[in-house]
């Protein structure tokens, strides 16, 4: 459990309270909330500025969770093609987009990269493709949004508090929320990247290798995209470490599937036009080589900035030149709850 001692220390921890109220107002001051306070780190690192109590600084904001939420989201009408859908998140990086009616903005639904393979191949909604679509990709893509995307949607109130979300989140393992206001129009969305900027930068006295997981689910070089795909929609899993022999090779993520069909390079596959043709191709033509990893003795608010700073949603762990764990954006979230 991270310490909650903040009021014997509100000395030393006044600067990093800026930072984070600074943050908190992000939606006001955006350019100026992207810098970092250099009075906050030295060439060593961080600078420990005593534990934070999250949940006292929650509690400042109940009812606010728009102070860090991203009013200026983007939605789909639910006539929106797949491959329309598919290319706007490529396009614009996002992992999930709201589905709202087209005349009056109300949420209708939502639809994720996870949504995007399990309709490739990797669940029950690639029926449409196989029943509907006799398997042809071409014609599949073209269909609307709303046929694959999950009605069934966890929102929040603008009315609510930054603890809800944090609740909800954690409670039913999603990672964003479209928030909407009383005519339960979509007026903005909370990921989990903006509510880990609680622990970005923060010194918790907590180290990566308490919150990681260990015991991950790993993949070959040479498995289809189509194998890997179904593993994640089986394990409810974003992303898969691609290891040989104990080194991590890469990372392959859902939104690595999913952009692999947006940019076109999957028809460059088709021969047939059926779906499993370009999902037959190994999963090292799309993993992410290029990873930013940790040690597991890095102090989690250090771990938190690298994630941030680096766009990425998770740290694969690495020990001794050997991958040894992984932690999330929802590892965080856990540790900011607890």
């Amino acid at each position: 459990m991270i310490p909650l001692d903040i009021k014997d220390k509100r000395n030393r921890a006044s600067e990093n309270k800026v930072r984070m109220q600074e943050k908190m107002h992000a939606q006001d001051k955006a350019k100026t909330s992207k810098k970092k306070d250099p009075q906050l780190h030295t060439t060593d690192g961080i600078q420990e500025l005593g534990p934070v109590d999250f949940q006292g600084h929650e509690a400042e904001h109940e009812g606010d969770i728009m102070a860090i939420a991203k009013r200026d989201v983007i939605t789909f009408p639910p006539t929106t093609t797949i491959m329309g859908a598919i290319k706007t998140m490529m396009k614009k990086g996002f992992r999930r987009i709201p589905v709202t009616d087209a005349g009056t903005n109300r949420l209708e639904g939502i639809v994720t990269s996870v949504d995007i393979i399990n309709f490739m191949g990797g669940g029950d909604k690639n029926l449409l493709v196989e029943n509907h679509y006799n398997g042809n990709l071409m014609a599949a893509i073209n269909a609307e949004i709303r046929e694959i995307m999950e009605d069934d949607i966890t929102y929040l109130h603008d009315t609510g508090s930054i603890k809800d979300a944090l609740d909800i989140m954690n409670t039913k393992n999603i990672g964003g929320l479209p928030i909407v206001d009383d005519d339960n129009r979509v007026c903005a969305i909370c990921t989990e990247r903006d509510l880990l900027q609680f622990i970005d930068g923060v010194y918790t006295n907590k180290t990566v290798g308490e919150y990681m997981s260990k015991d991950v689910m790993k993949v070959k070089s040479d498995t289809s995209i189509e194998e890997a795909a179904k593993i994640m929609m089986n394990e409810g899993f974003r992303r898969l470490p691609v290891v040989r022999d104990s080194i991590l090779l890469g990372i392959v993520t859902a939104t690595n599937i999913m952009n692999y069909l947006g940019s076109g390079k999957a028809f460059e596959k088709l021969i047939t036009g059926n779906v499993h043709e370009p999902l037959n191709e190994p999963i090292s033509s799309l993993i992410t080589k290029d990873v930013v990893w940790t040690t597991s003795d890095i102090d989690l608010g250090k771990a938190a900035g690298f994630m941030q700073e680096n766009n990425v949603g998770s740290l694969p762990v690495i020990d001794n030149g050997k991958f040894i764990g992984i932690i999330t954006e929802r590892d965080f979230l856990k540790a900011i709850t607890e």
